[in-house]
């Protein structure tokens, strides 16, 4: 067999080996943000016995195991925001270890939030190809649009909608920042779905979006959306000369604020007077606003004493005496993580913006990634806005926004395969060949 016959064998194994380890590791991936994002545990019954997101993160990283049997063959560069992901996390772990507060409940805490980074590194070596980041889009984008819809129908009988799922949606402002993040994305869906009914879908899906974020009468999450909906407006609408588009936003958006904004209209009021109550109905908004106030004050003396490595994760609420978090991300991972740890998240979102500013400046893209580029600009500067109102530092959705941005970006710069030449057979067979060889 001639060389150039035996290096295209050797190639062509290796190709099959790699798609079908990739696909595997995928399929658990896109498993995990499922259950991440859809939250079946919560309102699924009996589902809560079953640790989910445990299974299909430790079957994702076994795929993933098994393409790291390839190495440089297969798996990408890193970029640089996952080394700043990671350095922000080791940090975390200094400071809980050296927290002055609550060392023990710090550590667990920054585990938790570890897994953070095994997700975004998943997603940036699984997510190789345009369809699959669609893919992982739609599935945060449709679970988005499904808890929107459990969390009206359980709690539709509160004057506010709280807690009617558990974890990363039980606080009202959680529940609006994921649905704020979220929207872009269902409107790239629905401007580029080609069948009546999923346009029909995806309108429906980000109606129900915006009357559940009315119903949590969040005031961070209104001011959000209104910044979110300007930029995305402005990539869709304004760049992409859709005019119709500003007119329809416009009037469902009044529509939904007369059918389901009152509460959050009044608290937008109390706010800016000086009583609680409004129509005859104490809502608590300018306590609530006294009350973010003094946390933030407390945060920024918490800084001042322990500048270098903080409070440790999730400590400010003891250190603070009022058992609440403060109600600004950047305050938040200073005050807990310190300044270094500050510096490194910044630095990490700032890569997300870089990303989108390379691909924005991209002449050769298609109007469906041009969409999807926009729909990641307007998500990202919705949770950089939200961040300013809202103690969202250690959820995983704003971090799933870079992974997206620095995925995409790799898959439209990504280079022909590596195609192996004769000095590096041996080390293919012995590195592949024999580690993959039928028994």
């Amino acid at each position: 067999m001639a060389v150039s016959e035996y290096i295209a064998e050797v190639n062509g194994r290796l190709s099959a080996v790699r798609t079908k380890s990739a696909s595997s590791a995928f399929f658990w991936l896109s498993a995990f943000y499922l259950v991440y994002c859809a939250r079946p545990e919560d309102w699924v019954p009996g589902l809560k016995y079953v640790p989910l997101a445990k299974i299909t993160g430790i079957c994702a990283l076994w795929g993933l195991y098994k393409i790291g049997g390839l190495r440089s063959q297969v798996l990408r560069k890193l970029p640089r925001e996952s080394s700043y992901l990671l350095a922000l996390i080791a940090v975390f772990y200094f400071s809980a270890v050296f927290s002055p507060v609550w060392p023990g409940g710090a550590i667990f805490r920054t585990i938790d939030f570890s897994k953070c980074y095994i997700v975004w590194l998943l997603t940036y070596l699984l997510v190789t190809d345009f369809t699959k980041f669609r893919r992982i889009v739609f599935i945060q984008s449709a679970c988005v649009g499904v808890i929107s819809l459990v969390s009206v129908v359980k709690g539709h009988s509160q004057p506010r909608l709280a807690g009617a799922l558990g974890g990363i949606y039980s606080n009202p402002n959680d529940l609006a920042f994921a649905i704020v993040l979220s929207l872009p994305f269902c409107l790239a869906f629905l401007l580029t779905a080609k069948d009546g009914l999923k346009k029909l879908a995806w309108l429906c899906a980000m109606l129900m979006m915006a009357v559940t974020l009315a119903l949590t009468a969040s005031r961070a999450g209104f001011v959000d959306l209104v910044v979110a909906g300007a930029v995305c407006l402005w990539h869709f609408g304004v760049k992409g000369k859709r005019p119709f588009l500003i007119v329809a936003t416009a009037v469902l958006s009044l529509l939904v604020m007369l059918a389901a904004g009152r509460t959050l209209k009044d608290r937008l009021v109390a706010t800016a007077s000086e009583e609680d109550t409004v129509n005859g109905e104490d809502l608590g908004a300018r306590g609530s606003f006294e009350a973010r106030k003094y946390l933030m004050e407390q945060a920024l003396r918490g800084i001042e004493h322990y500048p270098l490595l903080g409070l440790g994760v999730g400590n400010f609420i003891t250190y603070s005496g009022d058992w609440h978090e403060v109600h600004m991300s950047y305050l938040q991972i200073a005050v807990e993580g310190g300044i270094p740890a500050l510096i490194l998240y910044l630095m990490f979102f700032s890569r997300g913006f870089s990303n989108l500013k390379i691909l924005r400046k991209m002449r050769d893209l298609d109007p469906e990634t041009t969409l999807f580029v926009g729909a990641l600009h307007s998500s990202l500067v919705g949770f950089v806005v939200g961040a300013l109102f809202a103690p969202e530092g250690y959820q995983f959705f704003p971090y799933f926004t870079v992974g997206y941005t620095s995925a995409l970006l790799a898959i439209l710069q990504q280079r022909e395969p590596v195609v192996a030449d004769s000095a590096t057979v041996p080390r293919l067979v012995r590195s592949s060949l024999e580690t993959y060889a039928p028994s």
